[in-house]
């Protein structure tokens, strides 16, 4: 699938057709677009669409329709306005909440700012409105270029997040630099270390197959 172009266009529109008409979580979609390169032989090795579902690592985008994939559900959306999928941002905060009440312990790392470094932090405050209180991320890694002074979200420090509860700082790194550079230094460190070698995968999105069979259940 070609970024913006009419191949991804018509190909999100097909994978929105197969889905019930009523809201879906950006998750579900975007596993369903790795299992549709799989099962139409475009195994691109170097999408990561496409290696999160086969290491079954669940991507959430909270503003599905600002990229260019949101032109397919544009598609989608015109051509059956009576009865049509949609891509509900609430339930992406709940679901990554539900990882949050699961696995516990957690690390983030956020390249840039916006909605996206917002949801990850948010859900160890969810977890307190719902009662269930978990504790703060453990780790976190801020890459940016965007300034505090201003007041904006992006520029935010962690310390302004540990004010909040989000973000325990006895391990926060604030690192100023472009993320290009940044970030590829970060992922070649840690791969070469071999770490992640020794760990189970974690293989998170069993976790919603998991909360989907117990609902089906029901009382009892």
């Amino acid at each position: 699938m070609h970024e913006g172009g009419p191949e991804s266009i018509t190909s999100i529109a097909k994978i929105s057709d197969t889905f019930s008409p009523k809201p879906h979580s950006s998750r579900e979609f975007i596993r369903a677009m790795g299992a549709y390169l799989d099962q139409e032989g475009l195994k691109a090795e170097r999408s990561v669409v496409y290696s999160a579902y086969k290491k079954g690592v669940p991507i959430f985008v909270p503003e599905f329709s600002d990229c260019s994939a949101g032109f397919g559900l544009v598609y989608h959306q015109w051509h059956n306005k009576e009865e049509h999928l949609t891509i509900d941002s609430v339930r992406d905060f709940c679901e990554l909440t539900e990882i949050k009440l699961a696995v516990k312990d957690t690390g983030i790392v956020m390249v840039g700012g916006g909605v996206p470094k917002n949801f990850a932090q948010d859900v160890v405050v969810a977890t307190d409105i719902l009662g269930d209180e978990k504790p703060m991320h453990k780790y976190a890694i801020q890459l940016t270029v965007a300034d505090e002074r201003d007041g904006a979200l992006s520029g935010s420090t962690l310390k302004e997040a540990c004010s909040w509860g989000k973000v325990d700082l006895g391990y926060e790194q604030m690192v100023f630099g472009e993320a290009t550079i940044t970030f590829p230094l970060l992922a070649s460190d840690a791969y070469h270390r071999g770490v992640w070698n020794e760990r189970v995968p974690a293989r998170l999105c069993e976790l919603f197959v998991k909360l989907f069979l117990d609902s089906c259940k029901g009382p009892g």
